[in-house]
């Protein structure tokens, strides 16, 4: 939490504008891989007529989000077949049909004697496509190739063109038609039954905390659900109570408002497979505008076509945005103030608005423009984003991101059945994982985990781990009498909804051995009233093995110490095997709320890094009470870091480190012969004492290659100093000068 600092070019709602769709980000370069599955697709029609519905269904575009309709709801050849905001009527329903050798026909509901038709029996590029009587021609028979997650494009059998959505507009009224195949979202289209739901057969209990719509709901059923889970959670900051909306692919017409600890994800294997019609917004009107307690919330794996052609998603910490498509622009305050969060594997058509964040982080996502600024804006691995300009304005774009492992998640299959996938490592990656096809990984049967529901206990999860399952936790609040042991290489341990472990009687909540692979994943550990010595040991003391390979993650995982009642843990995190990447973790000695006082809520550090060649994207770490992160492993690097020193030493005396005034933000061990660090800030508000000091924010070996890019310090309210940035380089942040830049080190 930051304290009220007063924003620069805070945006008020009515700033908030319509940006066209540039059709252009949608437009990819056709690679051979993608060549080489359009000519490999007539050995997997079969296949893939056997998995379209057999019902009626609706298609849905997915680069604009809207539905496959006659025009006008007539019925008479020559109808133009046009992309419409879906409606659920007659004139946006299809059936197939096979016809020979993995082709079908595909009839309009309207008049089920019409059915797709390329015009004049044409072969070009851009020939239109209409509804036309029946009669067995090639121009009225389609190949549909399944791109997976009930996505497919389809090939016009006497042309061997694809349906297209022109220019890939997002337009209500643009007539389709055929065109060279290419593999863009234009000629993608999502299939979902209608008036029948397509996971029912692979269906399990997910706990009492999840809800699960599908497109057969009445859009006033779901949005009566949303609006109580909403109204319980809008202002439940510290409440035991934890949510997890889940949407089957199909396209609803909703408006999702997410409060605390709420995930709302999409069930399909591409974000495309669920699409939104309204909003699936964070809000900050709980508290007057201000959106930085606006934390522990998530928005994932959905497309969505906001009304207006805006959304708004104003958090702070722990609210990850993320694997997602906004079909416009996406404003990231709420008129008030805002301190950061986490942009990630997603794709914005239009203009990303910052507001008044004062820090925020982007990596590997796809965006129309951004905007704003104020201390530390930090773009990895991204497209569409602004070069590097720090201090002025404070960018820092580092081009690839190095090593990166997204986020696991539950899908469901275009059998209707339940899976997690796991996706693979990528190298030197620009851009999401998804806008060119379905991404690179590994699909988890459910069977092979155990499902973790409310009541569960540390043996019956320890018991399933030991038999070689994986965890799937559902949401709420977990107490843990014994530590949880992931042994096994490639173990999944996915968390919905902020699903919370709490470790009782001093114990830690969780070790991982020196193994490969290994993903935890939308977790929030929170320590008990007992101290731990740490809160999650990732590998034993002393690990080396090499796991470059393959590489375990820690995605959107998050520690609390105090706040919802007295928390105590020496260390919270300590990572000592090597290789592991950080994606997303909030580290959080709380300085609000309840149980927190310099000796209830009591914790030195944060994070420990022991291992080598450790990889951290997005690193938030506030408020420990010594060094907040202590770094002793070799080639580590951090893409960007977020710090508030402790709010509450009663006096310099009781914050001392040997003869040194105050702990550092960020310590690299002086045995580190190879470190790096792209965007850093450390804040200091000492508002019990605001004339305590910290020496330095960073404190690092004086080597060449030990690198430092882009630092901030800030007073915030005019409270208390930090004297340099990193040793004794960069000038003293105090209530006479808040603000201190410093490029490079050394």
């Amino acid at each position: 939490m930051h304290p009220p600092v007063r924003p620069y070019g805070a945006s008020p709602r009515s700033r908030l504008v319509s940006r066209p769709w540039t059709a252009a980000l949608s437009v990819m370069a056709t690679t051979a891989s993608l060549l080489g599955a359009f000519s490999a697709s007539s050995s997997a029609a079969p296949a893939a007529v056997q998995a379209l519905p057999s019902s009626w269904a609706t298609v849905t575009n997915s680069g604009s989000g809207k539905c496959l309709d006659a025009r006008a709801a007539a019925t008479a050849n020559g109808t133009a077949v046009q992309q419409y905001t879906c409606n659920s009527s007659n004139a946006q329903q299809w059936s197939f049909t096979t016809t020979s050798d993995g082709y079908v026909r595909i009839n309009n509901r309207g008049d089920a004697n019409q059915v797709l038709d390329v015009t004049n029996v044409s072969t070009a590029d851009n020939a239109g496509v209409q509804l036309w009587t029946y009669s067995g021609g090639n121009n009225q028979q389609w190949q549909a190739v399944d791109d997976g997650g009930g996505a497919y494009h389809f090939v016009n059998r006497n042309s061997g063109k694809c349906l297209d959505v022109p220019g890939a507009s997002t337009a209500d009224s643009v007539q389709l038609a055929q065109y060279t195949c290419n593999g863009t979202a234009a000629q993608r289209f999502q299939v979902s039954s209608v008036g029948s739901d397509p996971g029912t057969p692979g269906d399990i209990d997910l706990g009492p905390n999840v809800d699960v719509f599908s497109p057969s709901m009445s859009s006033s059923q779901i949005q009566g659900r949303l609006n109580q889970i909403f109204q319980q959670q809008e202002t439940n900051q510290f409440g035991s109570e934890r949510r997890a909306v889940l949407f089957k692919p199909g396209t609803y017409n909703n408006d999702v408002n997410v409060g605390f600890y709420t995930q709302v994800l999409g069930l399909g294997l591409n974000p495309d497979s669920v699409n939104i019609n309204g909003a699936v917004h964070a809000e900050a009107d709980w508290f007057q505008g201000n959106a930085t307690q606006n934390f522990w919330r998530a928005a994932e794996n959905l497309s969505v076509t906001p009304n207006g052609g805006n959304d708004r998603w104003a958090v702070s910490q722990a609210a990850p945005y993320r694997r997602m498509h906004l079909r416009g622009n996406l404003q990231l305050d709420d008129n008030g103030w805002s301190s950061g969060g986490y942009l990630a594997d997603s794709k914005i058509d239009g203009q990303v608005r910052s507001g008044s964040q004062q820090q925020w982080i982007t990596r590997n996502s796809q965006l129309g423009s951004w905007t704003g600024s104020n201390w530390n804006m930090v773009f990895v691995g991204s497209q569409g984003v602004p070069g590097t300009s720090f201090p002025n304005p404070p960018y820092t774009t580092v081009a690839q991101s190095p090593v990166t492992r997204e986020k696991p998640f539950l899908y469901i299959d275009s059998a209707g059945k339940y899976q997690v996938f796991k996706p693979a490592k990528r190298t030197n990656t620009n851009t999401n994982s998804w806008s060119a096809g379905n991404p690179a990984g590994t699909s988890i049967p459910i069977d092979q985990f155990f499902v973790v529901k409310p009541g569960a206990t540390a043996q019956q999860m320890n018991d399933a781990l030991a038999q070689g399952k994986n965890l799937l936790v559902t949401p709420g609040v977990y107490h843990l009498n014994q530590t949880l042991r992931v042994t096994r290489p490639d173990t999944v341990v996915l968390g919905l909804g902020l699903a919370t472990l709490i470790p009782d009687n001093g114990i830690t909540a969780m070790t991982v051995a020196d193994v490969d692979g290994v993903q935890l994943a939308g977790l929030l550990f929170d320590a008990g009233t007992v101290n731990s010595p740490q809160l999650l040991e990732f590998g034993p003391s002393g690990a080396s093995a090499d796991h470059a390979a393959n590489p375990s993650s820690l995605n959107d995982v998050f520690f609390r110490v105090g706040g919802a009642g007295v928390g105590k843990a020496t260390v919270s995190l300590t990572v000592n095997s090597d290789d592991v990447i950080g994606d997303h973790t909030w580290i959080w000695r709380a300085d609000h709320g309840s149980g927190v006082g310099w000796n209830t809520n009591t914790a030195d550090t944060g994070l420990i890094v022991n291992g080598d060649d450790v990889t951290m994207y997005g690193l938030f770490v506030e408020h420990y009470q010594k060094h907040q992160t202590i770094w002793n492993g070799n080639g580590g690097r951090t893409y960007f870091y977020q710090n508030e020193m402790p709010y509450d030493p009663p006096n310099q005396a009781a914050w001392m480190n040997g003869s040194v005034q105050g702990y550092d933000a960020y310590k690299v061990a002086n045995n580190v012969t190879s470190h790096q660090v792209y965007g850093f800030g450390s804040y200091c508000f000492f508002n019990v004492n605001p004339s305590v000091t910290a020496e330095h924010a960073i404190e690092a070996p004086n080597n060449s290659n030990v690198r430092f890019t882009s630092m901030v310090t800030v007073t915030l309210g005019g409270s208390g100093t930090i004297r340099h940035v990193i040793n004794d380089r960069g000038d003293s942040a105090n209530p006479g000068h808040t603000v201190v830049n410093l490029n490079n080190y050394p």
